[in-house]
């Protein structure tokens, strides 16, 4: 039962991450106009992507201003997403995996 949750959560991050990556690259798009905001469905996809990942990048962005119009939020906290994948999220479930199985 905890290996159930566990790759749950694992799958959770990880969908987490690849939203921050293409949100990073469609704003990236948007920024050299390549992609025109004109555009409903490149506005709609846009606007998700917004909202999917403004509560996870906006604690990080309160802490961390942009460095010369350039903002890093995106990359720590995939950094951090990432470490936590890799280590805390093992260690949390350890414990229940030995008592659930």
């Amino acid at each position: 039962m905890a290996t159930f949750f566990l790759i749950i959560i694992d799958a959770l991050i990880k969908l987490a991450i690849f939203v921050l990556v293409v949100n990073a690259i469609l704003s990236w798009l948007i920024a050299f106009d390549v992609v025109n905001m004109r555009n409903r469905a490149v506005y709609q996809i846009s606007h998700f992507l917004d909202a999917a990942t403004r509560p996870i990048l906006r604690p990080v962005q309160r802490l961390i201003p942009p460095f010369g119009g350039i903002d890093i939020s995106p990359i720590i906290v995939i950094i951090v997403l990432s470490a936590f994948e890799a280590t805390l999220l093992r260690m949390i479930f350890a414990p229940l995996q030995a008592i659930l199985g």
